[in-house]
């Protein structure tokens, strides 16, 4: 309920996941945030963006609300990622219907704006807490993705523990399906995101410069997209490609032709608690994945593996991932 992003992959993994299990979900839905891709621009976060964006819920919701506190009374009222802005008016529709509260924070908001992007100063870093508090506070039970977020919103917001559940980001199965390595062809490894800081595209750049790395194809624009244009004007690493925005029905397409599959590899502690899309999907894809050693990655991946594991921000140490596992594809192909 309310106006997550409905095609955003946490929320369509968890809705097809609770229809799997027989559970009949009724999406209440109000399409805001879709309209901005890049929501790490100026414009977006500027104090008329933020305003915009105010009087757009409010519109929303107006619309959202007859029908969400008439309708039949629900097993449970789910305000969908990101849920801090629809917290409060779900929780308002739940009590109406005498039904339990499910937030899927799935990360904090205070600690994505303030923490690992660095946005807004004291004031975008209050107004984050401010939410993150209102969810956790309203939330019967609040959901988020890894252990190592439970244990981090459990000791920065006193939140029990027993009404933090893990929920792991997964990946659709069929834009995912397994396929073949590609054959006989120059390995390509690939890297997608909204280019955060968590990413750590600087790491993937400077380590796609080294001797004997394949070339790196990146998707995606955000925050970063300035710089890493810049760096690339500057001195492109060999064979890198720079695509600003895939379809997100194209995107297993672009897995299925990739040899590598690229991880996060930011050194902020968001990075470390993280295990994200595309490394769920890229293992669903059954590609091999780098990423980096962090506490959220080790709840899923054992280095050797699952994957290769590397430092946070060490570039030498994933251009050595990648040569090991290009080095590995040439030995099998002298099989005969």
């Amino acid at each position: 309920m309310g106006t997550y992003e409905r095609d955003y992959p946490r929320n369509r993994v968890l809705i097809a996941g609770l229809a799997e299990l027989g559970i009949d979900v009724e999406e209440q839905h109000v399409a805001l945030w879709e309209r901005e891709r890049d929501k790490t621009a100026r414009g977006f976060l500027s104090p008329a963006g933020l305003l915009r964006s105010a009087c757009r819920f409010a519109g929303g919701w107006a619309r959202l609300a007859p029908r969400a506190l008439s309708g039949p009374r629900p097993r449970a009222v789910v305000a969908g990622y990101p849920a801090q802005p629809d917290a409060l008016p779900a929780w308002v529709v739940a009590r109406r219907h005498g039904a339990p509260l499910v937030v899927d924070m799935m990360v904090s908001l205070n600690d994505t704006l303030a923490g690992d992007r660095r946005h807004g100063g004291a004031a975008m870093a209050r107004a984050g807490e401010l939410a993150d508090r209102l969810g956790l506070a309203l939330a019967d039970l609040v959901l988020v993705d890894t252990a190592a977020h439970a244990e981090f919103f459990a000791r920065r917001f006193g939140t029990p523990r027993r009404r933090l559940a893990v929920v792991p980001v997964g990946a659709e199965p069929e834009p995912f399906a397994p396929g073949p390595l590609p054959d006989g062809e120059m390995p390509l490894a690939l890297f997608y995101g909204k280019l955060a800081p968590l990413h750590g595209i600087e790491t993937v750049v400077a380590a796609a410069r080294e001797p004997g790395v394949p070339p790196v194809r990146v998707i995606g624009s955000g925050q970063l997209g300035g710089w890493l244009r810049a760096e690339l004007a500057r001195e492109r690493p060999a064979g890198m490609t720079h695509v600003p925005w895939v379809p997100y029905e194209d995107l297993g397409d672009e897995v299925a032709r990739a040899s590598i599959c690229l991880g996060v590899f930011g050194t902020s502690e968001k990075a470390g608690r993280v295990i994200p899309n595309k490394v769920w999907q890229a293992l669903a894809a059954a590609r091999p994945v780098i990423t980096a050693d962090t506490p959220g990655a080790r709840e899923l991946l054992t280095d050797g593996v699952d994957a290769l594991l590397v430092p946070p921000g060490d570039a030498p140490a994933l251009a050595d991932a990648c040569l090991l596992y290009t080095s590995d594809a040439a030995d099998d192909s002298a099989v005969v």
